[in-house]
């Protein structure tokens, strides 16, 4: 599949099956994952796996929703901020890099066959305490990663004169 489909088939999944994950298409993913850009190269992130029962019980309580506990594991992207860049005008770029990195594994995760979704509306300070994060990490974004039970729905995006100026 070229870029364009890949980027056009990649959807926000609300539905997974009761599948497990296949290890070595997790290792395809962070691998993946490993090789997104980040400012000065600095690479300013972790990424917590949560695939046992007790974790994703612990991270299902900083988004209690439905849909989210159908996922069969979920990945916590994390910003070391103590790593991250910043430009002489102070502007700090770990969220920047994280969310390279995170679309870097959405879209490796489609490529596999798998299906995910960005959740940046979770309590990150009870996830972090959770999970005993250190001072210095916040998790940014929590991504379920499956196999969808859903179907894609209509992406509605805008023509591209409207975003080409």
């Amino acid at each position: 599949m070229n870029f364009l489909e890949l980027v056009t088939e990649r959807y926000s999944c609300r539905a997974y099956r009761a599948l497990d994950v296949e290890k070595e298409k997790l290792d395809y993913v962070m691998e993946c994952v490993r090789f997104a850009p980040s400012a000065v190269n600095k690479q300013p992130w972790r990424f917590h796996i949560v695939s046992k029962d007790e974790d994703k019980a612990r991270l299902q309580q900083c988004y209690n929703r439905d849909w989210f506990k159908t996922a069969p594991m979920y990945i916590i992207a994390s910003v070391l901020h103590d790593e991250e860049w910043v430009r002489s005008d102070g502007k700090h770029h770990g969220d920047i890099d994280i969310a390279i990195a995170v679309e870097h594994l959405c879209l490796a995760a489609t490529e596999q066959g798998l299906a995910t979704c960005w959740v940046c509306n979770f309590n990150a300070e009870q996830c972090k305490e959770a999970f005993g994060l250190p001072e210095n990490e916040e998790p940014a974004v929590v991504i379920p990663l499956g196999y969808a039970a859903d179907e894609p729905k209509e992406k509605k995006r805008k023509a591209i004169d409207e975003i080409v100026g």
